[in-house]
């Protein structure tokens, strides 16, 4: 943020007591809407928005209908695509950070197949994994990246969801349902109350109906003794997730040992804290988008496609005059076809054996394999594809493959 001289000189006379103003806090957050980068040769803004097209068309029927939190993997995309990706989606308030130990069986067996070409190992019920997630400038869409124990990226998910689904999972499998038990030191005072209520709100837990508030229990306002902090500290110390939500001030969202326990803490601009509480809910509301967050969104994102092809269509060359002829025949580069364009000499390119690779996954379809996943089978040119064929990795549709150069 641009540094502003405090007070700020009006025309107004000036007094004769100077004026004493507080220091203004540092680092503060502010967020900007993303910016569009113009159409160039390392920046593939119609491959982005062909990505963002197939997320929304995702998006929509996830909104009509429910279910699985759809997810696009981004792993594979090519770079020039990803990179106007990452700048457009730009970076949200809300970031999270899982601890870089074992997965459990539960958050494993949720994870979907790793991208072609990359070989991951299960050694036991656990997967060696780090979790980065940050949200995106568009409330409720999220970057989720998977990477191995040894730094190798396995999964980039584009996904929109009110919280990722993982977090919440993890959270639980690294937490126990009962709170450790501890000797009470001498000297406490209201330790063994409020662990007593702890408990009492995590055994009721079980039967929580979902809308039901959260329980909460506001440690600003509670009389503890420093014993009686030292001691909650050890109880609960060992969570694996950490949110963190940035705005005008910060909230600090960490999952504890104690199953559906959470440290929801609350600091102003000056890092002083303000508000320490603990929720006993499977996540925090605060961290939560809300359904009105995730339907703006949807058109937001539906304005940012329009204007990603207002601005493609801006930068496309206009027609030339053809020079007078000469009579002799110069030679010219047809541009790669796409799949599904109108006849024309690029059409001709596409026989029964011709091989085509999606431009937004780079998955390529064989003719000669066919597609076990649509249970299309060998020898089945593209043109013979049914209507309703999609890509079988990231659900493009056929206009989205280009003629594979052999």
């Amino acid at each position: 943020m641009r540094s502003v001289s405090i007070p700020i000189r009006s025309l107004m006379p000036e007094s004769a007591q100077a004026l004493v103003v507080m220091p203004m806090p540092h680092e503060m957050a502010s967020f900007e809407m993303p910016r569009l980068p113009q159409p160039g040769p390392d920046n593939d803004v119609s491959g982005a928005c062909d990505v963002l097209k197939t997320f929304l068309t995702h998006f929509d029927a996830w909104l009509e209908r429910g279910g699985a939190p759809p997810a696009l993997d981004l792993a594979g995309l090519a770079p020039d695509s990803l990179r106007v990706l990452n700048e457009t989606l730009g970076e949200g308030e809300v970031g999270a950070i899982v601890d870089a130990g074992t997965v459990g069986p539960q958050a494993a067996a949720s994870r979907r197949p790793p991208p072609e070409g990359v070989k991951e190992t299960w050694d036991g019920p656990a997967f060696p994994c780090e979790v980065r997630i940050q949200e995106t400038v568009f409330p409720g869409v999220w970057r989720e990246q998977h990477l191995s124990g040894t730094g190798v990226l396995l999964h980039d998910y584009l996904l929109v969801a009110p919280i990722p689904p993982v977090l919440t999972t993890i959270a639980a499998e690294h937490a126990a349902g009962r709170l450790r038990a501890l000797e009470l030191p001498a000297g406490a005072m209201n330790a063994a109350a409020l662990l007593h209520e702890l408990q009492e709100a995590m055994d009721s837990s079980h039967s929580r109906t979902p809308g039901q508030p959260a329980h909460v229990i506001n440690l600003t306002l509670l009389p503890l003794s420093p014993v009686d902090t030292a001691h909650l500290d050890q109880v609960l110390d060992g969570g694996s997730v950490v949110i963190l939500s940035r705005g005008f001030g910060n909230c600090r969202i960490s999952s504890t040992a104690a199953r559906h326990v959470w440290r929801v803490q609350y600091f102003n601009n000056m890092q002083t804290l303000i508000l320490n509480t603990l929720e006993v809910v499977p996540m925090p509301e605060v961290a939560i988008a809300s359904r009105e967050d995730l339907e703006e969104t949807r058109e937001r994102l539906a304005d940012l496609v329009q204007w990603m092809g207002e601005s493609i269509a801006a930068a496309a060359p206009s027609p030339q005059p053809s020079p007078p002829s000469t009579g002799a025949r110069e030679p010219r580069l047809l541009p790669r076809p796409l799949a599904g364009e109108g006849r024309g000499e690029g059409d001709r390119a596409i026989g029964s054996a011709t091989r085509l690779e999606c431009k937004i996954c780079w998955a390529i379809y064989d003719p000669a394999l066919g597609d076990e996943v649509w249970q299309i089978p060998p020898g089945t040119a593209f043109a013979e594809l049914p209507p309703h064929w999609t890509c079988p990795n990231c659900s493009a549709e056929k206009q989205n493959f280009l003629v594979l150069d052999d």
